[in-house]
């Protein structure tokens, strides 16, 4: 098995031969560290961009933003449309394909602009294993995964951050608010605003890692079992606020990332 060290300098080596590139700068832990890393090789060749739309969540916009800043590169935030896209809207099951055209299109555009050869992203070895329509659009943009060519996995990126001393090396996965929406199920603007809403209140009660899927007029709160404490404590607090928000019903199940996926007959 090729050893850390090993997947490390794969990825300077990958990263040298670019002579400017753009990343798909989210602000979670698998852009971070190939920004931090393309920054350290290509300096000012190597623009950070951000893509703002009501499926972001506005802490993780501040916090892209503060992490860019504390790498010192460049960064740029740009509007995305998917939420005005009725494929994105209907939810179907690839609906982070239209999400990623719409992305990577505008990346293109950026791209272009500024004269920057390379567009990357964050993917890494393991989300080859997982569900994810939006590789597709990767692939149709031309779009490269340095992370993954270097074969590294989720563990091996969080190892490399802690090393690089990326304060965020043991960030919690923030996929968009509409991951929370089951397929088949509209995407809209106030279901969106809710889950936010909502998310928001639980973290200030300290809950690190969580999601509220949104099941109309029922929450269902993901949350890891040692933070069931928090949830079943405060759980009148909750529901109050959870009413006030338009959630009628609140549900406590174990957290477990990409679980709408398991739904899908695929």
């Amino acid at each position: 098995m090729e050893n850390l060290e090993h997947k490390y300098n794969k990825l300077n080596r990958l990263l040298r031969k670019l002579s400017s590139l753009i990343v798909a700068f989210s602000g979670g832990i698998d852009s971070t560290l190939l920004l931090k890393v393309a920054y350290d090789i290509l300096g000012d060749h190597v623009l950070a961009v951000t893509a703002d739309s009501p499926s972001v969540p506005r802490k993780e916009l501040e916090e892209a933003k503060k992490i860019a800043r504390k790498i010192g590169a460049k960064h740029l935030i740009i509007q995305t449309e998917e939420t005005q896209n009725e494929n994105y809207l209907k939810n179907p099951a690839n609906r982070c394909y239209f999400c990623k055209v719409e992305l990577y299109s505008k990346l293109l555009e950026t791209a272009k602009r500024e004269k920057i050869s390379y567009i990357a992203n964050g993917t890494n070895k393991d989300d080859l294993a997982d569900y994810r329509p939006g590789l597709q659009a990767a692939q149709e943009y031309q779009v490269i995964s340095p992370l993954q060519e270097a074969s590294l996995t989720k563990n091996d990126i969080r190892i490399l951050a802690r090393k690089l001393d990326l304060e965020i090396w043991d960030k919690p996965a923030s996929p968009c608010l509409s991951s929370r929406i089951p397929y088949g199920s509209q995407v809209t603007l106030k279901k969106l605003t809710m889950i936010e809403e909502a998310e928001d209140f639980l973290k200030n009660l300290d809950i690190k890692e969580l999601r509220v899927r949104h099941f109309e007029q029922k929450a269902m709160i993901e949350t890891n079992k040692h933070d069931f404490d928090i949830v079943q404590k405060n759980f009148q607090f909750i529901k109050t606020k959870f009413n006030k928000i338009g959630f009628k019903e609140i549900e406590l199940m174990e957290f477990k990332s990409g679980s709408l996926n398991s739904l899908l007959k695929l």
